[in-house]
Formats: structure tokens, C-alpha cells, sequence
């Protein structure tokens, strides 16, 4: 089969497309045949080496955590999902490929499409597993950094549907993208801490830092200590004494099934920029330099 390879580290060059063997699924395990596959920061961070202390990497290997696709094979004990099921989930052996393994599945809505499916286990698990962390509940204010991206996206709406108010920020060009999702839009940088507390004078509940660009003191002034702080990109959290969070801990059919049917009703919106899986190293390059807008998707099949 046909995938996207990396043998060392380095930056979005060291990607290559490959033919490997198409994988066998073991027990609990689903095949899928990928037809679109969701690309997230993590995978060029671990492409370039950084996390490898995190997430040991066996050469060669294929990136991607996340697909959309069509069940072609089962492995044993699976009895909740047929071969022919169209499904979105997480991807045990990488998803930039035209076959992949995932043990959790979840049904995919017909009204989905498959790129807007690809972008919804590993942003709605990580928006919900933050959320959940932070307690945020209705009437309070959540400051999100760095929100126009896939997982700011849902999380904006997800905190909203909490009734909770939502503060986020992100570049100019994503101000009106902000707002449209239901969030009082705000732009990074300096004089946030000012900005923040014309717009919420009496102080912000909670922090949810999507960005890990250097808006952690910031938050800890805001929200006066490092209670209700949590980042998912700033690896100085520990030594600042913030809340890392890294997943997927709260992965569950169940949760994805919902909110793929939100997705599908249009009760949640999403956003997606495709590329097709030759282009996989252009894609993370854009990923790479930061500033998406909601999520970007390969497509395969």
C-alpha cells in the first residue's frame, strides 16, 4: 500500500511517500481503508524529534493519529463493527496511509463528509479532556490562546454549549472566524494581559492554552496563581507549575459517535484545508508554521 514515510528526524523535507505492507489487524483491532486522515501539530513534532522521549518513534514510520474511512477486515473478538462500516476514530499504526489499524472506532454520520470527519477524535477528545480538567462550567469565562485551530475550534463551541463565555484569542486574520464561533475575539501579544481584563473585568475562570507561545505568564497575572491553567502546547508548563495535559486519555466510541453526529446537523461546525496525501510534507510545513485556521486534513481514498 501506499503511505507517507519518515527514516530520521528532521523537518517536513525527511517525508516521503513509500509502498509497505498493508497492516493485519490483531485482536480488538479494525482495518480501515483511509479515506481522509487528520494532521495535527503532534505529528511534526514528533517527526522532528521532540517528543521522542515521549513517544519513542520505530523507523520507518508512519504518521497521522486520526482517519475516516470504510472497515475492509476485523481482527478477533470484534463484534460491534462490520467490514463495509464507514467510521472515524483513532489510528493505532498511522493514518497517512491507504490502510490503517484503530481499535476505537465510531460510526460515521452519511450526512459527514470525510475530511470534516477526519478533523473531529483527536480535537473533540482533547477540547472535552481540557474542559473537563478545568471544571468549566456555565456562567464562567474561559481565555483560550491560539483558538482558530482544530482543537480552539470545538472547544470554543463545546465551552459555549456549557453556557460558559469564552475569550479567545488568535491573529487578525481570524478575529471574525473567533466571533462566528461564538467567542469575544481578541488578538495575542503584547498588552494581553490589558486587553483581557477590559473584556472581562471582574477576571477570568479559567485558561486553556492551545498555542505554547509564551502565554502562560501571562495566564498565571490573568488568573492570579496557576489554578485552572491548563496548556496542551507549552512545555515550560511544568516548571512554571501549569497543568500539561496530553492525550488521548479520554478516547471513547461513544463521544466521538456524538459529537460526529453534532458535526453531521450542523450543531457543531467545522473547518477544514485538504491536501492530498502526496502532498503530506507541504501540509505539515503549514502546520509547522502555526496559524491554521480550524484543521488540516489529508485525503487518500
Amino acid at each position: 500500500m501506499k503511505a507517507i514515510v519518515f527514516d530520521r528526524f528532521g523537518g517536513p523535507e525527511v517525508l516521503r511517500e513509500a509502498d509497505i505492507e498493508v497492516p493485519q489487524p490483531g485482536p480488538g483491532q479494525v482495518r480501515v481503508r483511509v479515506k481522509a486522515a487528520g494532521l495535527n501539530a503532534l505529528d511534526g513534532k514528533m517527526r522532528s524529534g521532540m517528543l521522542e522521549a515521549v513517544f519513542p518513534t520505530t523507523f520507518p514510520a508512519v504518521p497521522g493519529g486520526e482517519l475516516a474511512g470504510v472497515v475492509d477486515a476485523l481482527g478477533e473478538g470484534v463484534t460491534d463493527v462490520q467490514v463495509g462500516d464507514e467510521v472515524l476514530g483513532w489510528s493505532d499504526t498511522g493514518s497517512y496511509a491507504e490502510y490503517a489499524l484503530a481499535t476505537i472506532v465510531a460510526p460515521k454520520p452519511a450526512a459527514l463528509g470525510w475530511q470534516h470527519a477526519a478533523a473531529l477524535p483527536v480535537a473533540g477528545e482533547t477540547a472535552e479532556r481540557v474542559l473537563n480538567l478545568l471544571g468549566v462550567a456555565a456562567g464562567e469565562t474561559v481565555l483560550m490562546h491560539g483558538a482558530a485551530g482544530a482543537v480552539g475550534t470545538l472547544a470554543v463551541q463545546l465551552a459555549t454549549a456549557r453556557g460558559a463565555r469564552v475569550i479567545g484569542t488568535a491573529g487578525p486574520g481570524n478575529q471574525e472566524y473567533l466571533a462566528s464561533l461564538g467567542a469575544t475575539a481578541t488578538v495575542y501579544g503584547e498588552g494581553l494581559v490589558e486587553r483581557v481584563r477590559a473584556l472581562a473585568p471582574d477576571g477570568v475562570d479559567a485558561v486553556f492554552d492551545l498555542a505554547g507561545k509564551g502565554a502562560l505568564e501571562d495566564s498565571i497575572t490573568l488568573r492570579g496563581g496557576t489554578d485552572r491553567i491548563v496548556t496542551i502546547a507549552d512545555f515550560r508548563a511544568q516548571q512554571l507549575g501549569v497543568t500539561f495535559s496530553r492525550g488521548p486519555s479520554e478516547a471513547s466510541s461513544d463521544r466521538l459517535a456524538a459529537l460526529a453526529q453534532d458535526a453531521a446537523t450542523g450543531k457543531v461546525v467545522t473547518t477544514v484545508t485538504a491536501y492530498p496525501l502526496d502532498q503530506a510534507a507541504t501540509a505539515q510545513q503549514v502546520s509547522d508554521a502555526g496559524h491554521v485556521r480550524g484543521k488540516l486534513v489529508l485525503t487518500v481514498g
